[in-house]
Parts: structure tokens; C-alpha cells; sequence
């Protein structure tokens, strides 16, 4: 089975996929930070669906990561990622370019989004969706998909990508894929691997918390009440610590005074030193 080819430089993606884009030919991005896992190979599937060509981008972004944060340890595969992806087929080309090719000597340029951008997730990193809809802006610039597929595991980011693209009027239609879950029902990420195996255990059950949420609330119990008695089940759970547990208009993040519209639960809370994420429709 042929390697995959790797190109390292914008100039190089857009040459490369230039021969596909005059041939007519869709083109898909799924963009990942590496560290590709059984939902990462899903995007792809996905992908296929709606582009003849396929891109995945690996690239670690420092701009979304806070100093006190993971990045000089979040893990880096390349030469692992590239197998999985050769192995699963449906991938055309890897983008993996290093952080001076996305970010030059001199770069000073920052996206800011609100809407959907504003609380949950930025209540914890302030800084986290700039780093996102930078880099993000960048990829779908360089190689002007027709179609970018981001999974929904980051519910709030995928919320910000397409308000990003609408409002900048950018043609890539962004999509989301439903979340892959491990047997036990962990929603799957490059970051579990930094638990251990009790650690483990414990975050297996989130999504059952998430689920006794969702329950509760079409018992008619109140949002307001769902959501404490979701903040104390995790930590009876054996969480260490729970930033929010939060239902919200699926649509614009807002927060719902009753379930008149659709809406989606969304927590996050550590484990042991790692910070977990994770969401489901109500």
C-alpha cells in the first residue's frame, strides 16, 4: 500500500490540489491536530461523502493552547497518523505543516468571534477560540475546500467555525459528524491517552451523567436543577473538579430558560489532570 503524500507548505497544498480543483473534482478538509483515533477516521468516511478529494490537516496549534496548558506535551504522531490513514483509506493528502509556516516571523494578525464563541469554553480559556478561528481561517484559506467536516464532540468550536465561515462568507460548507464513542460510552479524544486506568474508569462515566441529564429534563425537571444535580453526579462520580454542565439553544449557545427549542447539554471537568469534554442533544 502506497504513502500517502505529505506536503508541508501552503504553497505545496494549493499546487498539489490544483490538478483535482481544474479537473472539477469537490474537495473535503478535515482538520485534526494529530494523535488520530477511531473519531478522527470517521471524519474522513465522512468526508468522502461530499469531496472526490480528501485533505486532512495535522498540525498542533500553539496560538489555542494557554500557557499553563498542554501543548509542549499534547502528543505528536506523524509517521503514526499517516499509517492510520493509509490503512483506512479515503484520505488523498496529508497538510502537516510546522507552526513558522502557519505562523511567520512577524504574524500579528487574530480572529475574535462572539456569539457562539462567548462563555463555556472561554470562561475557562480566554484565549481559546482566537487560537481556533485563526487557524482554522488559515486552513480553509489555503485549501479552499467545499466541504470541512469537524466532529461534534467540540460542540462549541463547530458552532464557531461556521459562524466564522458565514461571516467572513467563506464558501466552504462546514459540517458537523456525530460524536465516536468508545464501548463504554467515552466520547473518544487524542487526550485520553493521558489517563491512567483508574482515571479511566471515571471518565467512562460522563456520558451516563449526561444521559441521567438529559432524562431528567424531559421528566420536566428544571434546567437550572438538572444542570446542579449534573455538576454533583460528577464529582460523586469521582471527577476532581467540574467547570459547567450547561443546556443551551443547539443553535446559538444561549441559555434556555425552558426546552421550547432544540437544545444541547455540554459539560466539561477533569479527571485526575486531564480536562474532558464532552455533549449530547436533549
Amino acid at each position: 500500500m502506497a504513502d500517502l503524500p505529505i506536503v508541508t507548505t501552503i504553497a505545496q497544498l494549493r499546487a498539489s490540489l490544483a490538478t483535482a480543483r481544474k479537473a472539477g473534482k469537490r474537495i473535503g478538509l478535515v482538520p485534526t491536530m494529530g494523535a488520530l483515533h477511531a473519531g478522527h477516521l470517521s471524519l474522513v468516511r465522512e468526508t468522502q461523502n461530499h469531496a472526490e478529494t480528501v485533505v486532512v490537516s495535522i498540525f498542533v496549534n500553539p496560538t489555542q493552547f494557554a500557557p499553563h496548558e498542554d501543548f509542549d506535551r499534547y502528543p505528536r504522531t506523524l509517521e503514526a497518523d499517516a499509517a492510520k490513514l493509509t490503512a483506512a483509506g479515503g484520505t488523498d493528502l496529508i497538510f502537516a505543516p510546522s507552526v513558522g509556516e502557519m505562523y511567520p516571523e512577524g504574524f500579528a494578525t487574530k480572529l475574535v468571534v462572539g456569539g457562539p464563541a462567548l462563555g463555556l469554553e472561554t470562561d475557562f480559556r480566554p484565549d481559546f477560540f482566537a487560537g481556533v478561528a485563526t487557524v482554522v481561517a488559515k486552513l480553509l484559506l489555503a485549501a479552499a475546500p467545499d466541504a470541512a467536516i469537524f466532529g461534534e464532540k467540540d460542540y462549541q468550536q463547530l458552532l464557531v467555525v461556521r459562524r466564522l465561515a458565514a461571516d467572513l462568507g467563506l464558501a466552504t460548507n462546514i459540517m458537523g459528524a456525530p460524536i465516536i464513542r468508545e464501548p463504554d460510552g467515552l466520547a473518544m479524544s487524542s487526550r485520553n491517552a493521558y489517563l491512567s486506568p483508574g482515571e479511566r474508569e471515571i471518565a467512562g462515566r460522563m456520558h451516563l451523567v449526561l444521559k441521567r441529564i438529559v432524562a431528567r429534563l424531559h421528566d420536566d425537571l428544571p434546567i437550572a436543577a438538572a444542570e446542579e444535580l449534573g455538576k454533583k453526579d460528577l464529582l460523586k462520580a469521582g471527577f476532581a473538579s467540574v467547570d459547567y454542565v450547561a443546556v443551551r439553544d443547539a443553535e446559538s449557545l444561549e441559555p434556555l430558560a425552558s426546552l421550547s427549542r432544540p437544545a444541547r447539554i455540554l459539560a466539561a471537568a477533569k479527571v485526575g489532570n486531564t480536562r474532558l469534554i464532552d455533549n449530547m442533544a436533549v
